[in-house]
């Protein structure tokens, strides 16, 4: 047995409370009936014959008495308690022994003892030794990432902080240790596995494990994670002695993955040496890295993941992860293929693809969705989530065990996208998470030509994740078994903690930002580096040739064979005559298109409702379904409006949209409200139910209430929409006694209803519209609305608009049905919050204003929403706004919808629709013509006023007043995209004699004046000219003082009304 010595060294300092916390690293044993908390190592490294009184059985009578003093220092006689403390203290066994105190005087036994014990070390410097290996331990945890071998250019780019990484053998002296304290023996802490199954290690061991944990190919970030069970679990995966090992057939694997990744490659630069493609040179472990996930993830249960990337290496990943054919990728390098779909479709590097195979390692379904994107780096990633939260929500998969997500970054887009923020705050919320993403960024060490020490602020690009606490692993990406392990852990720890996690592939750019691009003007001295660097592939393939894990004409086979596979399918590529888009398509919709892709049906659908389904929701929009449930009184208020408007056989905005999505004619509605508010309710019902009429926000209760019970899903999602920025909607009541109890009446329609979503989003528009678009792309069966909280918001989202929802079928081939719910108005509030900005989604249509369609009455309607690239509407009724919002589920294709929605008339008296304008047989009306005094002789009327939204109100209020009401008509606009060229045709042939005049609250430079005037000049073949009243142009939506708002009222308002106004400009 090895000396006493060294036994209790190695297990030194320890106390009783100590011994209770090595559970997690020791197994429990039985020593005399007690418990003992530990089991030490045994190490035979002294001969016996030193320590003889250690031999046969006084060996196990003294381990037996140093488990009791361990546990009670007093259960043992005085003399083996001063025999420990002194082998503890380094004393060898023998010199530790003392005689035994006499029986005779107490003070002067003491005195003894005291002497005895007082010829051991100070215990104060044997605790400073056990604290002086933790923070030694703790710092390798913490900042041994520092001087990892991360970068295989070995350039040192980043740019730590000026304070010194005191790790290593030589900086012992740091943590109050010696070079000659290496060799001694310590008790290593429970927050490290680094021993194995020992407990103790000697110090030069310590830091040598320590060194292979955190200091090669893999550098770790952790330890700001704020969860213990979370930080151990990285320890255990990284600091376990031997845990990078991999068996024969996972390094062959491997080898075959990095030769297809390089080939790939190759084989582009040989054949199309000049054409850009973004390769992935210098990162080829990318491929390797993200089969692994997918590996683990599929075994895991994983059945579907959702990518998103950037262009580098698109095409790379798309032929090795997502096997795409290769004569498909190839032939889109021919410059002479015809586009056969409709649109403009993109450049390779941009598209996306959707594919389910069979994946090889676990012998599984899996599906893979890459999306497409655009070159806004970045962009694609809260898309991605929100696609990947559809299809968790759609397959019941509320843990994300079955579905994820995979997010690509590179290193200057990941540090200097606010996008990235936004969709990591996204990541933990309750209608948001998608129970974690993993993270791969492409770590060029460069932005295009930007040096990264002027390109973030932070010493990783990876930083930015931490908000989180998402673990970073930080790997060479010149060491594929090191990413390889890496990605294992990644998909592992999302596995098991649902959590984000970023793996940072520290790699270089081979060529410049693209294969034209000269590097060497900005990078010189990198470039020279990486001109002498070996590859990935001939560093690892040297490496198994070595170790002899395959053999130099195994290599040589696997190489050769995936050039023959290359060069058949470039073969076939040739043949390839056509572009078809759609074979990229990422989202397909099975079963709501023909075969061919077209919608089933173009006939327009009445979009009405009977009236006892409008009554049914309009009382369940009045009520709170749920027992003893108190709400506030000011609601119960509220309440009682919208059980009065359905008395009364009308409905407002919100009613409209509720009942438009429920549809039942009998439901046991309980109503309990707080005091007196409950008899108001019913009294009000009671009196009004025979005046049928309702606002705004009955309106959309009518619309969301009938389509859920028609089983479409609907989801409402934007800053405060639970409430709504007005107050107005109250889709979610809290009860006023409980805290976090709340009642969502939408979700009592019908037992059989599609669930309502109704949730308010983070303060983020970029992100959340994102969000929602991915989340629309999933299912065309849904309803999904994004409401800004005042119109102008939408600008902060402006990319999504733009590269997304705007272009997005004409690039991708790729339909959505997306609602944009834009708060729109000049009420005297300000420039800010009163323009939704319509000019420019109307600046944005894909429809000529010099051309009037040529379409069949009876399809006119139809063809034009299907030609069209988005809708955009101005409802100036709680009628329309129900039936637009049902018309975007009813009809057979998808199109985007801007709704440009209403701020002073969701309580205006004269914005009411009766339940007439929302009954079978009605539909959307494009334009609202006039149906007022005008019409009894329509020669006689001197001028046709066009208008849009609110502004329709004050012309009506005006017009009273001058007693106009015989020779000024006024038609409503209500649909502007696509423009109703045949109604309002009608309309200017009605009145033959009227000035035409285009009436706007906007500015002349802002609103629709710009795109309405070209179209009415198209509809009446240039022969009237178009006249204008509204306020001049402006660099601002609106003037900030409310006299200045009243007086250009009153101005564009006498404007329209003066018949002579125009008499000598025409």
């Amino acid at each position: 047995m090895q000396r006493l010595r060294t036994t209790v060294a190695r297990l030194r300092p320890i106390t009783a409370t100590q011994t209770v916390k090595s559970q997690s690293q020791a197994g429990p044993m039985a020593v005399g009936g007690a418990l003992r908390t530990f089991e030490p190592m045994r190490s035979y490294t002294t001969s016996v014959s030193a320590e003889p009184f250690l031999n046969g059985t006084s060996c196990n009578y003294v381990e037996e008495m140093y488990y009791a003093w361990l546990e009670n220092p007093r259960s043992v006689h005085k003399s083996w308690d001063i025999f420990f403390r002194n082998a503890n203290a380094g004393v060898s066994p023998g010199a530790a022994y003392q005689s035994p105190p006499p029986l005779g005087g107490a003070a002067l036994g003491l005195a003894n003892t005291q002497a005895m014990v007082g010829a051991q070390p100070n215990m104060e410097k044997l605790v400073e030794d056990h604290l002086a290996v933790q923070s030694l331990v703790r710092a390798y945890q913490v900042r041994g990432h520092h001087i990892a071998k991360l970068d295989p250019l070995d350039i040192g780019v980043i740019d730590f902080d000026e304070s010194p990484v005191m790790l290593g053998l030589k900086k012992v002296g740091f943590y109050g240790l010696d070079e000659s304290d290496l060799d001694k023996v310590f008790r290593l802490p429970n927050t490290t596995f680094i021993g194995g199954n020992e407990s103790v290690l000697p110090l030069r061991e310590i830091i040598n494990r320590l060194e292979m944990a955190y200091c090669q190919s893999i550098g770790v970030e952790f330890m700001f994670i704020n969860d213990l069970e979370q930080c151990q679990w990285i320890r255990q995966k990284f600091e376990r002695p031997g845990v990078m090992q991999f068996t024969l057939e996972e390094k062959r694997t491997l080898l075959t993955r990095m030769v297809r990744s390089t080939k790939f490659e190759e084989f582009l630069q040989r054949k199309w040496s000049s054409e850009k493609r973004f390769g992935l040179e210098g990162c080829e472990s990318l491929i390797p890295a993200l089969k692994t996930i997918i590996d683990k993830s599929s075994m895991n249960g994983v059945e579907s993941i959702i990518m998103g990337m950037p262009h580098r290496g698109r095409l790379n990943v798309l032929a090795n992860v997502i096997r795409k054919e290769l004569d498909q990728i190839f032939c889109q390098f021919d410059s002479n293929l015809e586009a056969a779909d409709e649109g403009s479709g993109d450049v390779k590097y941009h598209l996306g693809m959707w594919h389910r195979r069979i994946n090889r390692v676990t012998d599984r379904n899996i599906t893979l969705s890459l999306m497409a994107n655009p070159s806004h780096l970045e962009a694609v990633n809260p898309v991605v989530q929100g696609k990947t939260k559809a299809e968790q929500f759609y397959c019941g998969d509320t843990e994300g065990k079955r579905v994820m997500s995979i997010l690509l970054h590179g290193d200057a887009a990941f540090a200097g996208q606010g996008v990235v923020y936004e969709t990591f705050h996204l990541s933990d919320l309750p209608s948001y998470t998608t129970h974690g993403t993993v993270h791969v960024v492409v770590n060029n060490q460069v932005g295009f030509t930007t040096d990264p020490r002027v390109a973030r602020s932070s010493s990783y690009p990876t930083d930015v994740a931490k908000v989180v606490n998402a673990p970073i692993f930080h790997v060479n990406a010149d060491d594929p078994e090191a990413v390889m392990y890496v990605c294992n852990v990644a998909a592992e720890w999302r596995a098991t903690f649902h959590k984000d996690v970023v793996v940072d592939l520290v790699c270089y750019r081979r060529n410049g930002h693209n294969e034209m691009d000269e590097p060497l003007f900005t990078q010189p001295l990198m470039y020279k580096q990486i001109k002498k660097q070996k590859g990935v592939l001939q560093k690892y393939s040297e490496k198994l040739l070595a170790e002899g894990a395959v053999s130099r004409q195994d290599y040589e086979e696997e190489i050769a064979k995936y050039d023959k596979i290359c060069e058949e399918a470039h073969a076939r590529s040739k043949d390839e005559k056509i572009l078809h888009i759609k074979h990229w398509l990422d989202s397909p919709w099975p079963g709501f298109f023909n075969i061919d892709g077209q919608p089933k049906s173009m006939t327009s659908l009445s979009t009405g409702l009977p009236e006892e389904e409008l009554v049914h929701i309009g009382y369940i929009a009045s009520s709170v379904p749920v027992e003893d449930f108190t709400i506030h009184r000011g609601l119960s208020r509220i309440l009682k409006g919208r059980a009065a408007m359905v008395g009364q056989r009308v409905c407002d905005w919100a009613l409209g949209e509720y009942i438009s999505s429920s549809s039942c004619v009998c439901v046991c509605v309980c109503v309990c409200v707080c005091g007196s508010g409950l008899s108001r309710i019913l009294k009000g019902r009671a009196a009004m139910v025979g005046q049928r009429v309702c606002d705004w926000a009955l309106g959309e209760y009518m619309a969301f209430g009938s389509l859920l019970k028609e089983g479409t899903h609907i989801r409402l999602s934007g800053q405060d929409v639970e409430r709504g920025t007005f107050s107005h909607r109250h889709h979610v009541l809290h009860d006023q006694k409980i805290d976090r109890r709340i009642c969502i009446p939408m979700n009592h329609i019908s037992p059989n209803q599609a669930p309502y979503t109704v949730c308010n989003s983070s303060l983020s528009e970029y992100g959340v519209l994102g969000f929602e678009l991915g989340f629309a792309m999933a299912s065309p069966n849904a309803l999904v609305l994004w409401e800004a909280q005042f119109g102008d918001f939408h600008n902060t989202a402006q990319c999504i608009i733009d590269q997304f929802i705007c272009p997005g079928q004409a690039k991708w081939v790729r339909q959505n049905g997306i609602v944009l719910l834009l708060p729109h108005g000049m009420e005297g509030m300000g420039p800010e919050h009163s323009s939704a900005r319509p000019e420019r989604f109307l600046q944005m249509c894909n429809e000529d204003p010099d051309t009037y369609p040529i379409f069949s009455a009876e399809e006119f309607a139809v063809r034009q929403l299907y030609d069209c690239n988005w809708i955009i509407v101005n409802c100036s009724t709680p009628a329309n706004y129900f039936h637009v919002l049902r018309r975007q589920i009813l009809q057979a294709f998808r199109k985007p919808l801007i709704v440009i929605t209403p701020k002073s008339l969701l309580r205006h008296p004269g914005a009411k629709s009766s339940f007439d304008d929302m009954l079978p047989g009605t539909h959307f009306q494009r334009l609202i013509p006039d149906s007022g005094p005008v019409c009894e002789n329509p020669e006689a009327v001197k001028r046709i006023v066009f208008c849009t939204g609110k502004v329709y109100y004050e012309l009506t209020r005006e017009r009273n007043n001058r007693g106009n009401d015989d020779t000024v008509a006024i038609a409503r606009i209500e649909q502007l995209s696509p423009f109703p060229f045949d109604q309002v045709k009608v309309e200017t042939d009605r009145y033959p004699n009227a000035d035409l005049v285009w009436c706007q609250e906007e500015h002349k430079n802002q609103g629709y004046y710009d795109y309405v005037k070209p179209r009415l000049r198209t509809t009446v073949d240039r022969t009237r000219p178009v006249w204008y009243a509204g306020r001049g142009p402006a660099a601002a939506p609106a003037t900030g003082n409310k006299a200045a708002h009243l007086v250009e009222l009153q101005r564009f308002l006498d404007t329209a009304f003066n018949l002579d106004t125009f008499t000598e400009q025409s």
